[in-house]
């Protein structure tokens, strides 16, 4: 009876999460500037939120490639659609400021709206910069979960960017690691926390020699590019540099593989739960 009644508790609080959850060994691209290329067949694309169409997100899942959207979560831009919100007591402010956090929890909604599959928040790391704000590591901590429990709430996958110095506080929280120049700085063994909980880490390097970095990068099981520091178009994988790559004709099988597995779960989990509701009707 206990075991019925387990089963059952799974069944109307919900027994898997429903936002899509990478893996390393996921391959991506990542262009913030510039006309988008379409062309690369990989399983990711993190894109500009606001810059993009909404039907290039849906062109993209198509081909069965996952959507990240990025936006910056912790920067005032003067030239985003929302840059009016952001009045001079919240510019500087607090992290844990009501309003701030209601812009920032719309972009996310928005990032839903338009279809992506999950967000890449950047600049939440303020609270370790130079930035002339009275920003603490209790403050950023706090604001980072917030985060990532805004956008799980909404079945969003979330990335975490940087922020190397609260990794063991936060790891759990996100889904995958975005970050940058962890080879150049040689910090990398700072991400493996990702790794061993089977969440990737997304590297970027803009200088360097490829091959040392690559090296690198590939021995810790990240998946790193090199990108121009405008992040256009232009990528070099080094899991590709290293004849280990998931690109080619079997990238966009592998993600579509990872949505009919997923569906195929939640088929499952339907199945017993009527089962598991007709047992209690005839029980009563």
């Amino acid at each position: 009876m206990k075991l019925f009644t387990s089963a059952l508790m799974l069944c109307l609080f919900g027994s898997t999460d429903a936002w899509w959850k990478p893996t390393p060994g996921t391959s991506y691209q990542i262009q913030l500037s510039g006309t988008l290329d379409l062309s690369y067949n990989v399983d990711m694309y993190d894109i500009d939120m606001f810059d993009t169409p909404n039907a290039t997100i849906a062109e993209l899942q198509q081909r069965g490639i996952k959507v990240i959207c990025y936006f910056s979560a912790g920067t005032y831009e003067d030239w985003r659609s929302d840059k009016d919100r952001y009045s001079s007591n919240i510019i500087g402010g607090r992290l844990d400021d009501q309003k701030l956090r209601e812009i920032v929890a719309d972009r996310i909604e928005y990032a839903k709206a338009k279809g992506c599959d999950g967000v890449d928040p950047d600049n939440v790391d303020g609270a370790f910069n130079d930035n002339g704000f009275d920003l603490t590591a209790a403050d950023q901590l706090d604001f980072n979960k917030f985060l990532a429990k805004t956008a799980h709430d909404l079945d969003l996958t979330v990335g975490l960017k940087n922020d190397m110095d609260q990794i063991d506080n936060l790891v759990s929280a996100f889904d995958f690691s975005v970050n940058e120049q962890c080879v150049q700085y040689d910090e990398c063994d700072t991400l493996v926390p990702f790794i061993k909980l089977d969440k990737p880490v997304f590297g970027i390097e803009y200088s360097g020699d490829k091959a040392t970095a690559c090296a690198t990068a590939n021995s810790l099981d990240f998946d790193t590019l090199f990108k121009t520091l405008s992040l256009q178009s232009e990528r070099y994988s080094c899991r590709e540099m290293s004849g280990d790559s998931s690109l080619g004709s079997s990238t966009t099988g592998s993600s579509e593989g990872d949505s009919s597995s997923s569906s195929a779960a939640l088929s499952f989990w339907a199945s017993i739960c009527s089962v598991l509701w007709l047992t209690l009707v005839l029980i009563d």
